[in-house]
């Protein structure tokens, strides 16, 4: 069995972040789309996210990840974060994740308001990434959330909360 890597603080703060980018899906009653993801079992729910391949503009990314986690691309773009937001991996998950090539992941945040049914979703995709769904409320959103994540939800909920709301 293989031994994880250990990295230093120093070494972790010399690591680039990973371009990605995340999409906060809300239905029509205002709601966000969350789900859990398949290798974390724990209470912990995100919104979709993943990265960008090369090549790849930012939405063209978005609209991707939508359908191979979401399985739907019944949305209509809203808007976009002003700034790439970025989180920090915590140290132990560095060597786990994404072979130990990233401290964390710099984002560009899609908003996208959903125009479909729930039966429009489907997450048994042909690479699933989540086992369950449902759509949180605004407020819940940053306490179901992993705590290193929390200060990008906070970031993302007080910029995109105007354009919910419409």
């Amino acid at each position: 069995m293989k031994k994880p890597r250990i990295l230093t603080e120093a070494q972790i703060a010399d690591l680039p972040y990973r371009p990605g980018v995340g999409i906060m899906l809300v239905n029509q009653r205002g709601q966000i789309f969350v789900a859990q993801r398949i290798d974390n079992p724990g209470p912990a729910w995100q919104m979709p996210q993943g990265g960008i391949d090369e090549g790849e503009e930012p939405m063209q990314a978005a609209w991707r990840e939508l359908m191979e986690e979401v399985g739907t691309d019944r949305a209509r773009y809203v808007g976009e974060s002003r700034e790439w937001l970025t989180y920090d991996l915590p140290i132990e998950l560095v060597p786990q994740i994404w072979k130990g090539r990233f401290r964390g992941q710099r984002q560009k945040w899609f908003l996208f308001r959903f125009l479909g049914t729930d039966r429009d979703i489907n997450i048994a995709t042909e690479h699933p990434e989540f086992s369950s769904w449902r759509w949180a409320e605004l407020e819940e959103l940053p306490a179901l959330i992993v705590p290193f994540k929390r200060n990008l939800y906070h970031q993302l909920l007080t910029e995109f909360a105007p354009l919910i709301r419409r």
